[in-house]
């Protein structure tokens, strides 16, 4: 839970990610040796971030050639190595090292899997689902990420280099929300420590940033989902999906902070003449959701207008995916069998359990009861996320039952 604070704190000090990064888990290797018999500090952070910095001074002391500017950094944080924990300023140090991650000198691709591992903390394994690309291909992203980063001032840059690292910074922060609200593997169904992690990011941004119309749509986006986050699972983690969630359990003031947002959104779209972006056309659409009184009441029309614009701005085959959903939903007559004609065209999601939990649903709403029983099996065998396995497999049992 402390890793993003811990390295980017040693980042700033060092200037070296890999570095820090090996600092941090060495700190980890002593707390879980001492804390089992000494027992667990109170404030576990600075213990953890503490130690690190001792281990960075040995570090240094150890080498052959220890110039001036290294001994006098080691001098410096001998002396205040038993500094008070300072949130705020570990909050600062978080976004330092997301911008510092986004450098242009690297590739796009690189930034984002080197913050997403680093600050996200997501398995590189979790990094090679987001992309559709193999484990050795974002391992490799990483290490050449570090290596050219090596030594690369630890700072934010001024605002008139916002542009070239905001779209990495925006990214990143999405996707690591996006794992934190399905996430891909394991036992959880939701990670909501990443989702909160995001949001508080994506709030700390949009203080910066009150007049990137992009920023406010993603806060307003991750406002809007997180509302619904402890209606989302019951008590032992089974996911409920949305058209049974209890909507009482919403959480109503974050709805408001996403409205308020999205409307920040709309007016700094107006003031600079500019058109809807990624982003803020995602908040719009989860403002469709989660306005709405209830399931039936979903504006499903304006839910498809807005996947238009989303497919015309950015196509890809999962907002493709999306839109056939809510065809689906916006004509129950016609709608299925039009869906899944678009649904069986969509290439580039192969291998993955999207496509056919999609078609067991519209063969569902089809009567075609048995070929999407097979389907939602198909689907259970290709995601890595135990939870959602079990939700794909009981819709299959339901299927067989009608």
């Amino acid at each position: 839970m402390e890793a993003a604070k811990i390295v980017a704190t040693l980042t700033r000090t060092v200037g070296d990610i890999g570095l820090a990064e090996d600092l941090a888990q060495e700190a980890l290797v002593d707390a879980l040796t001492q804390w089992p018999s000494g027992g667990v500090p109170r404030n576990p952070g600075a213990w953890l971030t503490t130690v690190a910095k001792r281990k960075a001074i040995d570090h240094w002391r150890r080498q052959d050639n220890l110039d001036a500017k290294y001994a006098a950094m080691a001098r410096e944080m001998e002396d205040h190595v038993h500094d008070a924990w300072d949130p705020d300023r570990i909050d600062d140090d978080v976004l330092r090292l997301i911008f510092m991650s986004t450098h242009p000198t690297l590739s796009r691709e690189n930034q984002i899997a080197l913050t997403l591992r680093v600050v996200g903390g997501l398995t590189t394994e979790e990094i090679a689902r987001a992309f559709l690309v193999p484990k050795s291909t974002v391992a490799q992203r990483i290490v050449r990420a570090k290596k050219t980063l090596a030594g690369v001032p630890f700072e934010v840059p001024d605002r008139s280099d916002f542009p070239t690292r905001l779209s990495a910074v925006l990214s990143v922060i999405y996707l690591v929300f996006n794992e934190g609200y399905s996430a891909s593997s394991g036992r959880q169904w939701i990670r909501d420590e990443l989702c909160f992690e995001a949001l508080r990011l994506g709030r700390i941004l949009a203080a910066l940033t009150s007049d990137e119309a992009e920023v406010l749509g993603l806060v307003a986006l991750m406002e809007f989902q997180s509302s619904r986050l402890r209606a989302r699972t019951d008590r032992d983690g089974t996911p409920i999906l949305l058209h049974d969630q209890n909507r009482a359990a919403w959480d109503r003031a974050q709805i408001q902070r996403g409205v308020d947002a999205l409307q920040r959104t709309s007016d700094v779209l107006h003031r600079k003449g500019i058109g809807w972006g990624y982003y803020s056309l995602q908040a719009a659409l989860a403002e469709c959701h989660a306005v709405a009184a209830t399931y039936a009441d979903t504006d499903w029309a304006r839910i498809v207008s807005l996947y238009d614009a989303l497919l015309r701005l950015a196509p890809s085959p999962v907002v493709e995916l999306n839109r056939a959903i809510a065809v689906a939903m916006a004509d129950p007559v016609g709608g299925p069998t039009a869906a899944l004609a678009t649904v069986d065209a969509i290439t580039g999601l192969d291998g993955t359990h999207l496509v056919p939990s999609v078609r067991g649903e519209l063969l569902v709403r089809m009567r075609r009861v048995e070929e999407a029983a097979a389907e939602f099996d198909v689907a259970a065998e290709l995601t890595d996320n135990d939870r959602e396995r079990e939700v794909l497999r009981d819709k299959a049992r339901r299927a067989r039952q009608e």
